[in-house]
């Protein structure tokens, strides 16, 4: 029991009557430590472990970084600009919802506010860099980050992942530190393929559409979580590590494939007569995306409550002609600088012509693929001269228009005119 006496402090001498407290020992009545000499203590610890003094403990449990150190949501959004063209509504709301992410962990104890969470849902089509903004701003985070895949969960009991096993990777990505974890982010992919078969709820059990939504229900809003550290049932006497995910922020992407659809059904329902309607008229059928609500969610096949534990709700635009075309050559890992260092690597100065790059891009609108079909094309068309030019003695290669024509069509993806004929 500490205690307050004439005594001295047995690391500094320092006397009873100047130090705030002294802490007895427990073996030895005789010996004190002083409140000043534990602060030293603790702060040696401190910088043992890696931690800065800087950071402090904060109501939400682990070490939270300081705001002043930590970046803003503008310098958020232009990292993300050197890597991911476009999409900037979808890079405001991430680096908005990040920031207030990092500003709720820092909140002090006894705050009389509780800021909760605001989980995020991205709609999108393929190939608009859902993933890839995930993977991008998971490089500058000071939380731990994963990514992980809704595509394999099951209920409890039925072959496939436990929606627990979500938890597992952010475990392994803090390294089994728990309090950590429980300040991490999770990016949740391929959400739509957990959506039920139709609007209305599923007559027969529904194991891997329905089921997994309800399931996830606390799982988003913040409960404590059984999270079998080494995976799901391949290791069943394993003990479990109990996560409170209250604080865990979770970001949900898919493509919602069809979704375009439940959208223009809603927007072109109009009463009965000849009266027409000037907003309804200024709306662009060329991107309904743009116009997405909760209740097209809901149309889709995602339950209310999911729904209303996923309250940011933001689209990704499919990208046009001089997206795609800046898709490949402006990012900082762009697929022509990618080919451009594998080909550096053997000794070889690799160039592409804008010709080249204006029929790759024509040709992943025409297949309709979005920035991976820009990789896929790439790929094709640069097989032969992967296999061939390492062994050859040449220097430079360059890429032209014809060369992309006669390699998609010798690979099928383009018919010859005879062909067609």
């Amino acid at each position: 029991m500490a205690k307050k006496k004439a005594d001295c402090c047995s690391f500094c001498g320092r006397p009873g009557n100047q130090s705030e407290v002294l802490i007895p020992s427990g073996i030895n009545p005789d010996i004190y430590l002083c409140a000043e000499c534990a602060d030293s203590i603790h702060e040696i610890l401190q910088d043992f472990r890696g931690i800065e003094p800087g950071k402090k403990k904060g109501a939400k449990g682990g070490d939270t970084p300081d705001l002043a150190k930590i970046p803003k949501p503008k310098e958020i959004c232009q990292y993300l600009d050197q890597y991911v063209i476009g999409q900037d509504s979808a890079k405001r709301y991430l680096s908005v919802a990040v920031y207030n992410h990092y500003k709720r962990l820092a909140q002090p104890e006894g705050d009389d506010v509780d800021i909760e969470k605001s989980n995020i849902v991205l709609v999108g089509p393929t190939g608009t860099g859902k993933t890839l903004l995930a993977k991008t701003i998971a490089r500058m985070l000071d939380v731990p980050f994963t990514i992980v895949d809704a595509t394999v969960l099951t209920q409890a009991g039925y072959v496939g992942e436990d929606i627990e096993s979500l938890l597992t990777r952010l475990l392994q990505v803090a390294d089994y530190d728990v309090a950590k974890a429980e300040r991490g982010i999770v990016f949740i992919d391929e959400i739509d393929k957990i959506a039920r078969k139709g609007d209305n709820p599923s007559i027969t059990r529904d194991v891997s559409g329905e089921g997994v939504q309800q399931g996830l229900l606390k799982l988003l809003e913040g409960s404590v979580v059984n999270v079998p550290p080494q995976g799901g049932r391949k290791h069943p006497e394993q003990r479990m590590i109990p996560v409170d995910t209250k604080n865990i922020l979770f970001i949900c992407g898919g493509a919602f494939d069809g979704i375009e659809r439940k959208i223009a059904q809603r927007l072109n329902t109009h009463v009965v007569g000849y009266a027409t309607d000037a907003t309804r008229q200024r709306i662009n059928s060329d991107n309904y995306l743009s116009f997405v609500a909760p209740q097209d969610l809901k149309s889709f096949g995602l339950i209310p409550e999911i729904i209303g534990r996923l309250p940011i709700l933001t689209h990704l635009n499919p990208l046009d002609r001089d997206a795609l075309r800046r898709v490949l050559t402006e990012p900082k890992n762009a697929i022509t600088r990618q080919y451009e260092k594998l080909f550096a690597m053997d000794g070889v100065k690799l160039t592409f012509e804008p010709a080249a790059l204006d029929m790759i891009v024509n040709k992943a609108i025409e297949y309709k693929l979005g920035a991976r079909g820009l990789r896929a094309i790439v790929e094709t068309v640069m097989i032969d001269s992967m296999f061939e030019l390492p062994s050859a003695d040449a220097k430079e290669f360059t890429v032209t228009a014809d060369y992309v024509l006669a390699k998609l069509r010798q690979s099928h993806y383009e018919l010859n005119k005879t062909d067609a004929e």
